[in-house]
């Protein structure tokens, strides 16, 4: 008994030992999901006596540690905890055998990693500053001491607890909860021995204690609809799209060629993957001759009936086509092929989905905590809280992740209008006035001014283009120029001319007969066309939900629709300003468009027998596209009112439009519309002296378009007949319901 004895008085230290298992409190917490430093109980940990291995492993029968020659069983201390004590003096390396009914998991512990976001990443995050906020939050394959595995990150600041769970844990994250990172409001966990392809999402433990399943913010892939989840995500694609980029920024966009044609991916050739897409879309764009392709939104939207204006996933091109590589390689075949690329861009709003950025962590966090800002009127969604940094911030870098990682050419951004007034579509009593009493969204004003100088400083040669149909003044200024609203410009590169769209589809939707007493709707875009610089779009909003297909807004028989189509392109293409054009409108489809089944391509099959009017058009649009770009006047001082004369601009009992476009050393365009179903013989106009002869360049009433075919002289000479205050004339015959351009013979 002495010698027992006095071998127990040697070894006081074990004698003194703490218990390995973890407190009564750390273990509630870590149950019910609300623990913000999981990693300072669970792991390996130096005490008293040694080492003590916690361990919280849900459904477990066993766990075993191992480390060098050491296996140690640790205790089953019950509700999937098990703990030993290995008599060591430091940390080893060390793994994990976890035993299930019939397998047993080797595994590395991820609660023996350091945390895996810097102390710069959780600065610029806190700051909103950090242009590159997808590197940091999000999930990402990477490898932490020589281990590989998934880092995630998320920003919670409301949440009590959150834990990463997916199908490399049963959907069950009780065993791997995230460790708050400071006042950053964000969690972190690297869990080792999962890679990409794996399905994931927080739950996230709100303040009232209840818990929500919510996918990534930033995930950079997700589950194709209607599935949820999140993907761990890691690029593979390499670009070969050098040249392209190289050369982008050589002109700037509004004294360059510019015409879009506007798509939505999923319902242009129904069926086709990204990857299919890229073998059929850029050779199309590139016959039609347009420079641009615009993509109605591709971020991930849980409803295809919103053509992606409702977006959840960010970060993600939407799964329904492809994977994020799918979607990288369309956009490398399109630049290889030099077409642009522009993507339709949603920072003004989400919707309510419960697994996605609504009350993400329990209270209003993206959205506004003020319920009358965070409710959109129209659309039953959530307003971004623009006011808030670390919501700016996530927006902010997600303008330039599309250009840096995506190799995006422009953006696209939606309802505009809609951020910058507190009133829009709101009644009175339904909005408080900003600290000055007015209607301006300031917090709005910022952040697009923020998002553009960021999106040009970062990314040369990018666009930023604004969907804005107010007259706020302006919005393709630089955020330094002071208007008469004293807010500067907000910093756009062009703007989309709602009034032109609205007038001119006015004036053409009556009657040829009745036209002379609207002649104003298709002058009236020139009094205001240098105050901004603009697209003009012909998009897909103007040919759905009863508005009808371009063609079919036209009054008269289908001769005269036809007609009246050509007639609106060519003037469209001669006017101040880049062009847009719908998918399906290039070709006179008659019916509107739907997402379920897209253009009507059958109209062009030979084997139709009214396929040649379609066809016709088709051609007038590449034809319209090629002159376009070989001449120089038609977008070089697109901005510049130098570049543009009317001729004949007060015409309306004729039903004629004529002006001059003129190039940087005065090279001169003559475009004459016509939209008054007779022929006009000897039809006068000024021109000027100094053009010895002009001829005809292109005429949409061309037998080859569909059109009749009334023409004039190869060459046509001016007359020393002073006309429309010109010392100069010359005499055209016009065709009915036609544009035609003439260039210096």
């Amino acid at each position: 008994m002495t010698t027992k004895k006095s071998a127990t008085s040697k070894h006081t230290p074990d004698a003194a030992a703490v218990s390995p298992a973890p407190a009564a409190a750390d273990r509630e917490r870590l149950l019910h999901g609300t623990h913000h430093d999981p990693h300072s109980v669970l792991g390996a940990h130096p005490v008293t006596g040694g080492v003590a291995f916690r361990v919280l492993r849900p459904y477990a029968l066993a766990v075993t540690v191992v480390t060098g020659e050491l296996r140690v069983a640790l205790h089953d201390d019950g509700d999937g905890f098990f703990s030993g004590l290995l008599p060591l003096r430091a940390v080893p390396e060390y793994r994990l055998l976890v035993e299930y009914e019939g397998t047993v998991l080797d595994t590395e512990d991820p609660y023996r990693f350091l945390p895996t976001l810097g102390e710069l990443d959780l600065h610029l995050i806190g700051e909103g500053r950090h242009e590159q906020l997808w590197r940091a939050l999000g999930a990402h394959v990477t490898a932490q001491q020589g281990v590989p595995g998934t880092r995630f990150a998320v920003w919670a600041p409301n949440a009590r607890g959150v834990r990463v769970t997916g199908g490399f844990n049963f959907w069950d994250g009780t065993g791997f909860p995230m460790r708050s990172l400071g006042s950053s409001g964000v969690w972190e966990l690297f869990v080792p021995g999962i890679g990409e392809g794996e399905a994931y999402k927080f739950e996230i433990t709100r303040p009232d204690g209840s818990r929500t399943l919510r996918a990534d913010p930033l995930a950079r892939r997700t589950e194709a609809p209607p599935a949820t989840a999140s993907i761990v995500y890691a690029s593979h694609h390499t670009w070969a799209d050098g040249q392209w980029l190289v050369h982008r920024a050589d002109t700037p966009v509004h004294e360059a060629p510019f015409s879009v044609y506007e798509v939505h991916l999923p319902s242009w050739r129904p069926g086709l993957t990204y990857r299919e897409l890229a073998e059929q879309l850029p050779a199309y764009v590139k016959e039609l001759g347009f420079t641009h392709v615009e993509l109605m939104p591709v971020a991930e939207h849980p409803f295809g009936g919103s053509w992606g204006y409702q977006v959840t996933g960010f970060y993600a091109p939407t799964a329904r086509l492809g994977g994020p590589d799918d979607f990288k390689h369309l956009v490398d075949r399109l630049h290889q092929a030099g077409i642009g690329v522009l993507m339709d861009w949603v920072p003004a709003h989400f919707p309510r989905d419960d697994w996605a950025l609504a009350e993400f962590d329990g209270r209003p966090l993206y959205e506004h905590h003020d319920p009358l800002r965070a409710a959109h009127p129209d659309w039953g969604t959530l307003e971004f809280d623009f006011g808030r940094r670390e919501v700016r911030n996530f927006l902010v870098a997600n303008a330039v992740y599309w250009c840096e990682e995506f190799h995006i050419d422009g953006l696209r951004v939606d309802a505009v209008a809609s951020m910058l007034y507190l009133d829009y579509s709101r009644e009175p009593g339904q909005w408080t006035p900003n600290e000055h009493g007015g209607r301006e969204n300031l917090d709005a004003v910022a952040f697009l001014q923020e998002m553009n100088a960021t999106v040009y400083r970062r990314c040369p040669g990018v666009v930023t283009i604004a969907e804005e149909s107010t007259a706020w003044d302006g919005v393709t200024r630089p955020t330094h120029h002071k208007g008469p609203s004293g807010f500067g410009g907000l910093g756009f590169g062009l703007k989309w001319n709602m009034g032109w769209m609205h007038d001119s589809l006015q004036y053409m939707a009556h009657e040829p007969v009745h036209r002379k007493y609207h002649h104003h709707d298709m002058t009236f875009s020139m009094v205001y066309a240098y105050s901004e610089n603009y697209v003009l779009p012909i998009s897909h909003d103007e040919v759905v939900h009863g508005k009808q297909a371009l063609v079919s807004k036209m009054p008269g028989d289908w001769w005269q629709r036809r007609a009246d189509h050509r007639a609106y392109l060519g003037f469209m293409w001669a006017h101040p300003g880049k062009q847009l054009l719908f998918m399906g409108q290039e070709f006179a489809q008659g019916a509107e468009w739907s997402e379920a089944h897209g253009p009507d391509w059958w109209l062009l099959d030979p084997s139709y027998g009214a396929a040649a009017d379609h066809r016709g058009v088709r051609d007038l649009v590449r034809d319209l596209n090629a002159l376009y770009r070989a001449t120089p006047a038609l977008w070089q001082r697109d901005t510049d009112p130098a570049g543009f004369q009317w001729i004949a601009g007060d015409a309306a009992d004729d039903n004629v439009f004529a002006f001059l476009r003129l190039d940087a050393d005065g090279n001169p365009l003559l475009a004459i519309s016509h939209l008054s179903p007779v022929v006009r013989h000897d039809y006068r106009l000024g021109v000027p002296e100094d053009v010895p002869a002009w001829h005809e360049a292109l005429s949409t009433d061309a037998v080859r378009y569909g059109g009749s075919g009334v023409t004039n002289p190869d060459v046509v000479k001016p007359e020393p007949r002073a006309w429309h205050g010109r010392p100069a004339s010359i005499r055209l015959t016009l065709p009915p319901l036609a544009t035609v351009w003439l260039r210096p013979a």
